[in-house]
């Protein structure tokens, strides 16, 4: 690690967003965000939660919505505390207009609009979203994930190529929007692999260096593992001008969740203050655990438990050049896990193991760990 003199950070001339009481952009600070790991109808737990955060320094708090009574929920929350709120739209867009009101900003995965009304036209929906966010006075944050991409931008490139849908789906986004008058929007594009992050957000900003970009990266696990691959990414694009709010996912209790804060504080302290350090190949030979962080799709608690147990069950392989993945919830586990030599995604009361795209099983919590060292060791032996 080098450090000790101030760095003088050059920022991409991004526009102006502004997100309830706080503006990214344009050279403001870059916010740190987080979000919820309550079920949102646990008013009170969501807004205990939500006050943490913003204690702790987060300038967004994000809050999952699934349903209308996950929305029936949002004025309660809003009532009950300060923080500039964002919600994600996950499959039904519509839940717009039931959330919209009591909110700062709207997030929608462009991957996922296809679930709900598939016969209507993607550019129909996000006309309808920007509509809504226009209305409300909110700003809106296309939220491009490595696991869940359009798939018929998909289709148009190499299988092998997962950064090229994910370009493509946000620049034609960011078209469309434009196109309709709406520039109250940041851009987010993120996967578990740092390397892919910092590939597509410098890519992304080449061509659209007007636009803020929401930084992440995605399923980054544990502490401290976590914090080093979010790091790493960081690093290499703040330090390039790139990036106006960040996001360190991490899997941690419920109540550790203002620890994604600190964590992306610390990290922008010590960019500004020349503390970097030196970039990790994540291509050597050695074993990459990556899991989700704890949110309210998480359907079993033990899934936190279960990370911390494989990280220890597998540290013998540690130099072995084999990814596993730890998911907690059916929204993301099933496509994110695909790109791992060995996935779990977990159930209320199983979890579902995967080598690659290829199902292996559902087991219960206390079974999946010798399932898992089997899988591991025959992976091993494989590759000698």
């Amino acid at each position: 690690m080098t450090g000790g003199h101030v760095v003088e950070l050059k920022r991409n001339r991004t526009r102006a967003v502004k997100i309830g009481s706080i503006t990214i952009g344009a050279g403001h600070p870059i916010a740190a965000q987080s979000m919820t790991a309550t079920h949102t109808q646990d008013v009170a737990a969501t807004v205990e939660q939500a006050n943490a955060l913003h204690a702790a320094g987060a300038g967004v708090v994000r809050i999952a919505v699934d349903s209308k009574k996950d929305a029936a929920a949002l004025p309660a929350i809003r009532a009950g505390t300060p923080a500039n709120l964002a919600i994600d739209l996950q499959e039904n867009y519509r839940l717009a207009v039931d959330v919209a009101p009591h909110v700062d900003k709207l997030r929608y995965n462009p991957g996922h609009l296809y679930h709900h009304e598939p016969t209507k036209p993607w550019q129909e929906k996000v006309k309808f979203i920007a509509g809504v966010a226009a209305d409300h006075d909110c700003a809106l944050r296309v939220g491009v994930n490595c696991g869940s991409v359009d798939p018929a931008k998909k289709e148009q490139f190499d299988p092998e190529d997962s950064i090229g849908p994910m370009l493509a789906s946000a620049l034609e986004h960011c078209e469309l929007l434009d196109s309709i008058g709406f520039t109250r929007y940041a851009v987010s594009l993120k996967d578990s692999d740092p390397r892919k992050v910092i590939d597509v957000n410098r890519r992304f900003a080449a061509e659209r260096p007007d636009v803020p970009l929401h930084l992440g990266v995605t399923e980054a696990g544990m502490p401290p593992d976590g914090i080093i691959k979010t790091r790493i990414a960081f690093e290499q694009l703040i330090s390039r001008g790139i990036g106006d709010t960040v996001r360190v996912s991490l899997t941690v209790p419920n109540v550790d969740k203002p620890q994604e804060i600190a964590a992306a504080n610390q990290i922008l302290a010590d960019i500004a203050a020349g503390r970097v350090r030196s970039v990790v190949d994540y291509g050597l030979a050695s074993l990459n655990i990556i899991s989700c962080p704890s949110c309210s799709r998480v359907e079993n608690e033990a899934f936190i438990d279960l990370a911390k147990q494989v990280k220890a069950m597998t540290d013998y392989a540690r130099d072995h050049a084999i990814t596993i993945a730890v998911m907690g919830c059916r929204v993301n586990g099933p496509g994110e896990t695909d790109d791992a030599d060995l996935g779990l995604w977990c159930g209320p009361t199983h979890v579902n193991l995967k080598k690659k795209s290829v199902e292996l099983g559902a087991f219960p919590y206390d079974e999946i760990l010798p399932r898992l060292r089997a899988e591991l060791d025959t992976l091993i032996a494989e590759r000698a």
